[in-house]
């Protein structure tokens, strides 16, 4: 059962890190992986070493938790599952379920994504307004548990303002500069078609990638906040000059990676306070 798995998820946490509860939590997507262990008083756990966690089989995503002491506890993802290596829904955020059931009120979801916006480049970092999901899967589909939700759970501001403000402040202090705009959810593995990307803009995308979302429905579900960040790691089909690969998508968050660690430092421990 779901909700008696992520508590013996959330306990183990608990045990193994001697933290009872963490304040939020981040997922760091594609390249950013090695941030976690560079945080204070840092404590990481192997995927494998905690029950009912899956473990990710993507290159870039090294499939550690770490918990780390922010002024509160910080949990740390480092490393995700994806809808398209094969997994159910409900292991693909069982890792965000679980944060939230161990005790996290806010959760960022960072990825690497594909720029499709006028006016976007890659290495730009964009906070997440909305979201489209495009796959036609959703993971509160299924009987519903209400101890971990409402049935039918309002998605009207899964992104906060007050969040966004925050990150775009905390930006400014530290030199970062970020944009804002939707981001949306294809399947993958396969990179979408030029049609796809065009169709995804007139719908009002301007990021397009393979994650987030159904982390972001489940979070939202638990009654967690969400601000998402996404790394545009490369112009979208059609739009790039070049065809996409993933070697262009670690290639620039690896260059990009000490901007984005430079806006999470001055981010988290403000995050922690609210």
């Amino acid at each position: 059962m779901t909700y008696d798995a992520l508590k013996a998820a959330a306990e183990s946490i608990a045990a193994k890190t001697g933290r009872e509860r963490h304040a939020v939590a981040i997922v760091l997507g594609s390249g950013l992986s090695g941030y976690a262990a560079t945080l204070p008083d840092s404590i990481g756990i192997p995927y494998p070493d905690l029950p009912g966690f899956p473990v990710p089989k993507v290159e870039g995503h090294a499939g550690t938790l770490f918990s780390a002491d922010l002024g509160a506890p910080v949990m740390v993802l480092a490393g995700r599952v994806h809808t398209y290596e094969g997994w159910d829904l409900d292991q693909v955020v069982f890792a965000v379920r679980t944060a939230v059931m161990s005790g996290c009120g806010t959760i960022v979801l960072t990825n690497a994504a594909g720029g499709a916006g006028d006016g976007l480049e890659p290495g730009d970092l964009v906070l997440i307004r909305d979201h489209l999901n495009l796959t036609a899967r959703n993971p509160l589909t299924g009987a519903n548990d209400d101890r971990l939700g409402p049935r039918f759970p309002d998605m009207s501001a899964v992104y906060p303002q007050e969040l966004r403000d925050l990150a775009r402040s905390v930006g400014d202090e530290v030199g970062v500069g970020l944009k804002e705009g939707v981001y949306a959810w294809f399947l993958g593995p396969s990179y979408e078609t030029p049609a796809e990307v065009q169709m995804a803009k007139r719908m009002g995308a301007d990021l397009v990638g393979m994650s987030t979302v159904p982390e972001a429905i489940a979070a939202r579900h638990m009654g967690a906040r969400v601000l998402g960040i996404s790394l545009v790691t490369n112009l979208a089909a059609g739009i790039s000059p070049v065809p996409l690969s993933h070697e262009e998508v670690t290639a620039t968050a690896a260059a990009a990676r000490e901007r984005f660690e430079t806006l999470l430092d001055g981010l988290l421990p403000r995050l922690v306070g609210r």
